[in-house]
């Protein structure tokens, strides 16, 4: 379903998305590896499941539909982000790596918002 574009590759928020997305697997890289299959798979895969939502929802035929699949993906963002945060308060993750993570996952929260507003006033 187009949303000022012709592919949802062309969408600034899934662009930002999956680049949030890169940026979590290049820093849980350096988290211990004894979290390999704890948090650090977790934020992997909330992580990946923001840019992945938002692309199938985009190819869904019903806005409704859209409109579903961009909710999911801002769960997993709020997902990510208290992953993040745990990570941080339990000593896992450097706070400056945090920090940087947390202020892109608010600007996909904020495009993300923007959106689904968009979408659902048409």
């Amino acid at each position: 379903m187009p949303a000022g574009g012709s592919s949802y590759q062309d969408l600034v928020v899934w662009q930002q998305a999956m680049d949030l997305a890169t940026s979590v697997y290049a820093t849980t890289k350096t988290w211990p590896k004894d979290e390999l299959y704890g948090l650090t798979n977790q934020a992997r895969r909330a992580a990946t499941s923001v840019p992945a939502n938002i692309a199938e929802g985009y190819g869904r035929e019903l806005r409704g539909s859209y409109l579903q699949f961009l909710r999911i993906a801002q769960g997993s963002l709020k997902e990510l982000e208290t992953l993040l945060l745990i990570a941080d308060r339990t000593g896992i993750a450097p706070t400056n790596s945090v920090s940087s993570l947390l202020a892109s996952a608010e600007s996909v929260g904020k495009l993300l918002r923007l959106l689904l507003r968009k979408l659902g006033e048409a």
